[in-house]
């Protein structure tokens, strides 16, 4: 878990007897190698990532970054147009010339086809060049997969044939390589298993870091502290007090430029196959033996293989799919899915999903876990939500206003990471009175806004070796297996007529009733990008109370 520098020296300032300035663990020397680097992931992301760490003394000053794309440029002409891209980035507050022409030393190109041989040969007289006099510290290689998933099985391929990335049983040898991939990991469960057999004949799994770029977040690492480091939260945590889950991450976006990527995905391929299903993980797991990578990815994968399957009429009935049609985002009139550059004006693309999940192990039997994911909502919020039982017996029955609401603790993710937690109080005066108020601890306000980003931490995991943030082959498999029966439902029988809402609105009316057949009603993130408002929905639909029936 890695705060910034400055938020965790204000913290220990409070505590006099914690010690010095807290030690940040720097990377081992290394060259990081970015397949696909004129693309816009480069550009956005790892370039403003890497030169942060660099900024903070976390890159080894030996480490080197080269660049192997088809665009013609030279080491000088990448330089520019990196810098350009870091100075754009809003994930850098502080761009200093110093810092950057440090950084920029390190920063090295090769032009080139990934499907030419002769590309990797000049990769090669790069890597040994970088390398040379590293005899004492031999450090090791990372290659980030920067590219469109067609094009990963040439790129292991040729890494395999030219040893640039050999595989590697022990993985406390040194010199080291391991790769960095990039979702989509396949596109169902079939194609996930081939290239997770394809992977493994060229590298072994230690090798192989399959990147989510959400478990990277600090509210996500969070929540396992949250969770594990509490005494007051884990015996809540269980079938007992929990009525209920939601896992929200809602879009104000269309598809923008990604409709060429989209057509092929959707929502539930490009969202509930990755990232949603890794937070229903680390929020249904059970407390791993050490904070370590297998420790905690076997728990992991344990939920994933609990989540009861969906046969076709299950995906029907658990499962609500919709696409945006026109409305407003903010003030302003947007067009339709339909309507947007690259897509299909008959497309039955979903860009909203809502699925109703149970996980049948012992802690969790009978609590439903709510997911939903879409573009063109009222609000940009990822959150975890855990609502619990009211109380046995309503002792206030009798006072005003005394009906209440049921506790929720929140888990705000983005924007605004923190962690809220509703509950009644007795307002003042004579008579009895409740109250629902918030107890909210924001990131921000506590340690300042000058935090790592994702990426940041990912690629500096990647770097140590620690592969605890990133997606393992079998979880990857479970979770296809997951989604797969949704996907292939629709696909084959599409029960929605699109587009089914507008945008701007929080999805169809069956995501409303999927809760409301279960007594519950979805908690509303603040329209305004703030934390989650824990009121009841102001729009259609039956508002829970916290009783209903635990349907199976």
């Amino acid at each position: 878990m890695r705060r910034s520098l400055r938020g965790v020296t204000r913290l220990l300032e409070q505590f006099p007897w914690a010690g010095d300035e807290p030690r940040l663990h720097r990377a081992g020397r290394c060259t990081v190698v970015v397949l696909g680097a004129g693309g816009d992931l480069t550009s956005r992301k790892l370039m403003p990532a890497l030169f942060h760490l660099a900024q903070h003394g976390l890159l080894d000053p030996k480490t080197r970054v080269i660049g192997v794309a088809r665009n013609e440029m030279d080491d000088a002409d990448f330089r520019t147009a990196m810098r350009r891209a870091v100075q754009r980035s809003d994930e850098i507050s502080g761009f200093q010339e110093r810092d950057w022409r440090a950084f920029a030393a390190r920063l090295q190109y090769v032009a080139g086809d990934l499907a030419d041989p002769a590309t990797y040969a000049a990769l090669r007289r790069r890597l040994e060049a970088a390398e040379r006099g590293a005899a004492d510290d031999p450090g090791g290689r990372l290659f980030y997969f920067a590219l469109p998933p067609q094009v990963f099985p040439t790129a292991v391929e040729h890494l395999r044939a030219s040893e640039l990335a050999p595989r590697i049983t022990d993985p406390a040898q040194r010199p080291w390589a391991r790769i960095i991939i990039e979702k989509p990991f396949g596109r169902d469960h079939e194609s996930a298993e081939s290239l997770n057999r394809m992977l493994e004949r060229a590298l072994a799994e230690h090798q192989i870091f399959r990147i989510d770029h959400y478990l990277g977040k600090e509210t996500v690492q969070n929540l396992l502290v949250l969770r594990f480091a509490n005494s007051i939260f884990e015996p809540l945590w269980n079938r007992g007090h929990v009525a209920h889950v939601q896992i929200t991450a809602a879009e104000t976006v269309g598809v923008e430029h990604r409709a060429g990527y989209y057509e092929h995905a959707g929502v539930v391929r490009d969202m509930f196959q990755s990232h949603l299903l890794q937070l229903l993980t680390l929020t249904a797991m059970e407390p791993p033996v050490a904070f370590d990578a297998n420790p905690v990815r076997d728990e992991k994968v344990k939920v994933l293989r609990a989540i009861r399957p969906f046969s076709a009429q299950a995906a029907r009935k658990w499962a609500v799919l919709g696409q945006y049609g026109a409305g407003r985002a903010g003030k302003t009139r947007v067009p339709a899915y339909r309507r947007e550059d690259g897509v299909r004006r008959d497309s039955r693309t979903p860009t909203f999903a809502a699925m109703r999940f149970l996980v049948d192990n012992w802690r969790w039997q009978g609590v439903p876990f709510y997911v939903r994911s879409g573009k063109r909502l009222p609000a940009r919020a990822t959150e975890i939500a855990l609502q619990f039982w009211r109380p046995p017996h309503a002792l206030f029955a009798a006072a005003e206003g005394a009906a209440g609401v049921p506790n929720v603790l929140v888990i705000h993710i983005q924007p605004g990471e923190g962690i809220s937690l509703r509950f009644e109080i007795k307002v003042p005066g004579v008579d009895v009175r409740m109250t629902s108020v918030r107890m909210d601890f924001n990131y921000a306000d506590a340690f300042g806004a000058d935090e790592h980003s994702a990426y940041e931490t990912l690629l500096l995991d990647c770097m140590q070796g620690d592969a605890t943030l990133f997606a393992r082959a079998d979880a990857v498999a479970a979770a296809w297996g997951i989604v797969d029966p949704v996907i292939t439902a629709w696909e084959s029988a599409p029960w929605a007529r699109l587009p089914n809402y507008a945008a701007g609105s929080w999805g169809p009316d069956g995501a409303d009733a999927l809760l409301a057949a279960d007594g519950f009603h979805w908690h509303r993130p603040v329209e305004n990008g703030g934390p989650a408002a824990l009121g009841p929905p102001r729009r259609r639909g039956r508002a829970g109370d916290g009783r209903g029936s635990r349907r199976v």
